[in-house]
């Protein structure tokens, strides 16, 4: 409505001084051009003010608009300057453990900082500040306000906040994924280690050993009615030699031979040697296909003491009979998955993450070799190793195998 009577108003003085223009002499139209100039800078400027105030508006409602974005994005989100912290949406608060606002505004970006990161920071920030170009994925180590030590990686970028200039920074926790990274380097580390100590003693223990096995054999026949003892002591060198067996896996990989193989008859046999075990325990071993399972490449033998180790520990941990369900399932493209699932006792979640440490074990006498030993192979097929339990409801264990490509297979 303001507008509009701009408008007519301008117009009537445009067409009074036309009027005037027409019927007045020259030296009086001169002023008239004047006044139509005059009005025409009037309007102008009228109308630019207008406009700046109209866009000022819709700036600062958009401004609005954007910090009630930023505050309800999941990313954490600081902005500060070199030094002190000017703005923190609500991820921000929580990532450094705040309850409210002004428990962080005005203080350092660097309080938060741990003192063996803030060098890194200080470098990261000058860089930016000097050279304005952004950076991205640094690493850092903040002490939040209620003391926890979390892992964060920052982005930051140069802006301009509330007509200054700022640097706006995104945290992104990291913790639970390196503190997962540095338990897989250290497993990693523990393998090379007892890899190493394999190919440096197993060879050195198998000298005697055939030696004693040797001079057992030939005291049998000698002494024919202390067999019974003999056989005992025997028994027990080729529990010893089979001990090192699997130590020896743990070395370099030696060159074994993959071969095409159908899992379903690899863990049939593997069911029918151990049934015998199962039928003793009370225990029931029931076998369950998927449709169209593709072949695998494999080591067959080394398979079958991967699955073998496996029944036998779901045998051990039921003592009370029970089932055993072995489900070969299609995973995915190109992979399969064959489930062992037991009725047994159940691993403590604490001790899940340490099972396959070399010489840890849930058995009175087991040496915790078995299930390290099934990792490796498994590894070596490019294949993966789960295992999920509950205490008093039993034990899953998943192995994730490669199978042939079908477009292999139509070739």
């Amino acid at each position: 409505m303001k507008k509009t009577g701009q408008v007519t108003f301008i117009s009537i003085a445009i067409i009074f001084a036309l009027i005037q223009f027409l019927f007045l002499g020259e030296p009086l139209k001169r002023e008239v051009i004047d006044l139509l100039i005059a009005v025409a800078i009037a309007w102008f400027i009228g109308r630019q003010y207008d406009n700046m105030k109209f866009y000022a508006e819709r700036m600062k409602a958009s401004e609005e608009n954007y910090k009630q974005l930023i505050e309800t994005l999941p990313e954490s989100i600081i902005i500060h300057d070199q030094n002190i912290i000017l703005y923190a949406n609500q991820s921000g608060e929580n990532i450094l453990g705040a309850h409210r606002k002004d428990e962080i505004l005005g203080n350092s970006i660097y309080h938060f900082v741990d003192a063996s990161y803030q060098e890194i920071a200080r470098k990261r920030l000058r860089q930016l500040c000097e050279e304005n170009t952004p950076t991205s994925n640094v690493e850092q180590k903040l002490i939040r306000l209620d003391g926890k030590v979390i892992f964060v990686e920052v982005s930051s970028r140069s802006i301009i906040y509330e007509g200054k200039e700022a640097i706006l920074s995104i945290f992104r926790d990291i913790t639970d994924k390196k503190n997962t990274t540095e338990s897989l380097l250290q497993k990693s580390e523990k393998l090379a280690l007892v890899g190493q100590m394999a190919a440096g003693i197993a060879h050195e223990i198998r000298n005697p050993l055939t030696s004693i096995k040797g001079f057992i054999q030939l005291f049998k026949s000698k002494y024919t009615s202390e067999e019974e003892y003999f056989n005992l002591i025997l028994s027990e060198l080729e529990r010893i030699n089979l001990i090192i067996s699997e130590f020896l896996v743990l070395a370099k990989p030696t060159a074994v031979v993959f071969k095409e193989k159908e899992i379903k008859s690899l863990i049939k046999d593997i069911v029918t040697l151990i049934n015998t075990q199962a039928i003793m325990k009370n225990i029931q071993i029931f076998v369950e296909f998927e449709s169209d399972i593709p072949t695998i490449v494999c080591e067959e033998n080394q398979l079958k003491q991967v699955f073998i180790n496996i029944l036998k520990n779901a045998i051990e941990a039921m003592p009370n009979g029970g089932m055993i369900d072995v489900k070969v399932k299609g995973k995915e493209k190109d992979k399969v998955s064959i489930y062992f699932i037991d009725q047994g006792h159940g691993i403590p979640e604490d001790r899940l993450l340490t099972l396959g440490e070399p010489f840890y074990t849930t058995k009175e006498k087991g040496t915790g070799l078995g299930l390290m030993t099934s990792y490796k192979i498994i590894e070596n097929h490019d294949g993966e190793l789960k295992i999920s339990s509950k205490v008093n409801e039993g034990t899953t264990v998943e192995v994730i195998l490669p199978t042939v490509p079908q477009s292999h297979l139509t070739k």
